[in-house]
């Protein structure tokens, strides 16, 4: 009997402690996560992020060449917008954002630098912007061609 009451308790401790690792799981899904705990999602008060475009097509450059775009948006939604950060797909894409929040029905914008150096050819270079919207992540694109530099072998 002994035995039976020390392993009862044993057992109910391992047993309340998955309980509360599995609670705070999925507490912390749910924060990471919009939808309510009954999945449906409530958009209706969140900050709304609208580009005037997502995709900026510099054209034809050269190798060496940086490109500068300005991605417009404004905030259409009904509470203050946050961006918490913007990550380019590779290091010679480089984005600047807006670190203060924004208020409803104001604009600004993200700034993207894209360095063509030791690039050729098609080029679709995305940057990655996460917000407090949903959903909370926006992809942008920088598209266009860069031409190799061809160096003149010849001797004059």
């Amino acid at each position: 009997m002994k035995y039976f009451f020390v392993a009862s308790t044993i057992l109910l401790l391992f047993t309340s402690c998955d309980e509360k690792k599995a609670v705070n799981s999925n507490n912390a899904a749910i924060v990471q996560n919009s939808a309510t705990a009954n999945g449906k999602r409530d958009t209706t008060n969140l900050p709304k992020l609208v580009f005037s475009g997502e995709t900026f097509d510099f054209g034809t450059i050269t190798d060496g060449d940086r490109v500068v775009h300005n991605f417009t948006f404004t905030n259409t939604g009904k509470t203050a917008l946050s961006i918490s950060g913007a990550t380019g797909s590779c290091g010679c894409t480089v984005p600047d954002w807006p670190r203060k929040p924004i208020s409803p029905n104001e604009s600004a914008s993200i700034d993207v630098v894209f360095d063509s150096s030791g690039k050729k050819d098609k080029q679709d270079k995305t940057v990655t912007v996460y917000s407090n919207c949903e959903p909370s992540q926006n992809v942008l694109h920088l598209v266009g061609f860069v031409n190799s530099i061809v160096k003149d072998t010849t001797k004059h």
